[in-house]
């Protein structure tokens, strides 16, 4: 019996510690890193040939202009919605005839537009991604990428031959349960592997009240130091005499912000190019989408002091 208590708290202890499936599989697939070259590069040339305009078009698609917030997932809901109340409407068709044919045509071609729009801007947050996250991102991207042509020729053979209906009904059916699994694996990307998520939604307090971070002279003129107040990593800069500070830690991937590039007061992270400015912490250009934290500075007797000038939750 003892046997047999040890050998069941070794299985528990072996499940605890073993990776998740979707996680192992996807570490196996070495050919997925070509494809997401490619995939990366396309979409940075594509950028790229748009000149100075094709900043501001990235910047809106991943939703650091207009919305504040990731564009990508507030899109996805509205395919995944529309596909599912078309298979809903394409089968009640076939079995009760009581719901009109176009009921799911027209469900299939609003799924088929988001999906379009909702596929430029995932490939546009991807070029930003690396290492694993790379890898599920773009098992994601393939995956909804067949989705949407399964889809786009199951709407062809709907506005065809009326013969070939239930077979566009069974390919859209069989492209929604892709759908399923391609979203799965999106929100494993989110919310296993933190991809596109507020690096400083979590881990840091920060001060509520001024706390001393260092001494004047700690600070000299136009360049960047790195501190610690309460556990929250701080950049401050000097510019014009003024102290300014704000979150160290990048929003968009966790970044080094102190180990940037400073372009009057606006820093740009090391990792992905997200750019901040040193006066109000907002985000200037993505592919962050959240702003730093914004701390107030006080100097008193030669000894600088900082603290959250808003709560971080």
């Amino acid at each position: 019996m003892e046997i047999d208590r040890r050998r069941v708290r070794r299985l528990i202890e072996k499940s605890r510690t073993q990776e998740r499936a979707l996680n192992r599989v996807i570490r196996r697939q070495a050919w997925l890193d070509p494809v997401a070259d490619a995939v990366q590069k396309a979409v940075g040339a594509f950028y790229g040939a748009l000149g100075a305009p094709g900043r501001s078009i990235k910047n809106v698609m991943h939703g650091t202009a207009v919305l504040g917030h990731p564009l990508h997932p507030a899109l996805t809901d509205v395919p995944i919605g529309a596909w599912t109340v078309g298979v809903i409407a394409d089968w009640l068709f076939v079995a009760t005839g009581r719901v009109p044919a176009l009921a799911g045509d027209l469900a299939l071609a609003v799924g088929v537009a988001g999906a379009i729009l909702a596929a430029v801007t995932g490939y546009t947050d991807f070029h930003e991604t690396e290492g694993h996250e790379r890898r599920t991102a773009i098992v994601h991207g393939l995956t909804m990428s067949l989705v949407l042509l399964l889809d786009g020729v199951s709407l062809g053979l709907r506005l065809g031959a009326p013969g070939t209906r239930f077979t566009a009904i069974a390919l859209s059916s069989g492209a929604w349960v892709f759908a399923v699994g391609g979203a799965y694996v999106g929100g494993h990307l989110t919310f296993g592997l933190g991809s596109a998520v507020n690096h400083n939604a979590f881990p840091f307090e920060g001060p509520s009240d001024f706390v001393r971070v260092g001494m004047r002279s700690d600070f000299p003129e136009g360049e960047m130091r790195r501190v610690e107040a309460n556990g929250l990593p701080v950049a401050i800069l000097r510019r014009n005499g003024l102290l300014h500070a704000i979150g160290a830690v990048c929003a968009h991937a966790g970044g080094p912000l102190e180990e940037g590039k400073l372009e009057g007061e606006v820093v740009q992270c090391p990792w992905h190019g997200s750019r901040f400015r040193f006066g109000d912490g907002r985000v200037v250009d993505g592919p962050a989408t959240f702003d730093q934290p914004l701390l107030e500075v006080r100097e008193r007797g030669g000894v600088v002091e900082v603290k959250l000038a808003h709560p971080l939750r």
